[in-house]
């Protein structure tokens, strides 16, 4: 059997297989972040189709966070029952659920929050300023209310938690001295630009115990000039390594990053385009003994067999394949091994816009006009 689909473990975490759906915002929770009936099918209908483990889009911890309409919310204990639903809903079709914690920081959207954004400094694109630079006092509110965030999480019955420090978000600014102009303990070397990452984890840590897998999302880097180099990654990487971190997921770029090199990147056509990081995760794998889970541009199955039979990763991490194919996963392991369907559009992302929820364009379109033929 392909050690794609053997056994593994993350801390207490037992998982039947390597392949883990990447948190993608999928635009369907309620206007206040509660967790809807839709949110649910989908979470359900991801760990039906195989995967071996489900991360949530990203949820937000405070509202000065908020990055969008009909996110998820975990910033309050009212949301508990129904984050219990969709991991009861997970756990019965035989999956493993864990929620991603975020603060969006510059990028938080101010017409929802009704407050002004917040980062590590004051930013501003075109001479618009984006945010204001968070105070001390703030910074600590930050990071008690992630391990607030997290005690949900555990109370809802997630099987873990992600920290979303990648993609321009509050903690990649931090780390990165694009972003990050302060003069104080929280800016300039790296150890300070990392201080509030670290203290949250810490909070989370306190909050829930050895025992609960904690994970964590960076960037490779931020295709930035003057951003997060590979090689302070992998010094970060090593610092949460010491603090016992239990997986690291690889991703990059940010929304200032040139167009070609953005996280969500579009034209995957050729295996030649695919696994956007390989070359920093081989050099993480030389040095950091942490769990990786790799995400960026996988779409042929004999890739991500190669990528973990290597040792260049750990997990395969996927999104907009399992968009289109929720039950992608299952597909290659019942030996149909064709590449997968996602064209890698990006159309998925304007129903979500649209107050939708997030789907395949391109396959309903399909669907639709199958149907015309056949009527």
């Amino acid at each position: 059997m392909s050690k794609l689909f053997e056994n593994s473990q993350i801390n207490t975490l037992e998982l039947k297989n390597h392949f883990v759906r990447s948190a993608t915002w999928e635009g369907m929770a309620g206007s206040d972040g509660s967790c809807s009936p839709l949110l649910i099918e989908t979470m359900a209908n991801l760990a039906k189709g195989g995967v071996g483990l489900i991360i949530s889009g990203h949820s937000y911890i405070q509202a000065v966070g908020q990055a969008g309409p009909n996110q998820l919310a975990i910033n309050d204990d009212k949301h508990i029952p129904g984050l219990r639903k969709m991991t009861d809903a997970v756990h019965k079709e035989g999956g493993k659920i864990i929620v991603q914690l975020a603060h969006a920081g510059c990028q938080a959207d101010t017409k929802l929050s009704g407050m002004e954004a917040v980062g590590p400094s004051v930013f501003e694109v075109n001479g618009n300023r984006l945010c204001r630079e968070i105070t001390h006092d703030e910074i600590s509110e930050t990071v008690r209310l992630f391990g607030e965030a997290a005690d949900r999480a555990k109370k809802a019955g997630f099987d873990g938690v992600q920290i979303h420090a990648a993609h321009g978000y509050l903690f990649c600014e931090f780390l990165s001295p694009f972003y990050n102009k302060r003069t104080d303990e929280y800016g300039g070397s790296l150890e300070n630009r990392a201080r509030i990452v670290l203290e949250s984890y810490r909070a989370i840590r306190e909050t829930v115990g050895s025992a609960f897998p904690v994970l964590i999302k960076i960037n490779s880097e931020d295709f930035l000039e003057n951003g997060l180099t590979v090689k302070e990654t992998i010094e970060v990487s090593g610092m949460l390594e010491k603090e016992g971190i239990d997986a690291i997921e690889m991703s990059g770029g940010t929304i200032q990053s040139d167009k070609k090199l953005v996280p969500v990147r579009a034209g995957i056509d050729s295996e030649e385009k695919e696994v956007f990081y390989r070359e920093a995760a081989t050099i993480y794998k030389k040095q950091i003994n942490v769990p990786l889970i790799l995400v960026g541009g996988v779409r042929s199955y004999n890739i991500a067999e190669q990528l973990v039979a290597d040792g260049i990763t750990d997990y395969i991490s996927l999104s907009r394949p399992l968009i289109r194919e929720p039950g992608l996963i299952n597909r290659w392991k019942s030996g149909d091994h064709s590449k997968a369907e996602c064209i890698s559009c990006n159309a998925c992302f304007r129903p979500a816009m649209k107050g939708e929820g997030i789907y395949c364009v391109v396959k309903k379109k399909e669907e639709e006009k199958k149907q015309q033929e056949n009527t």
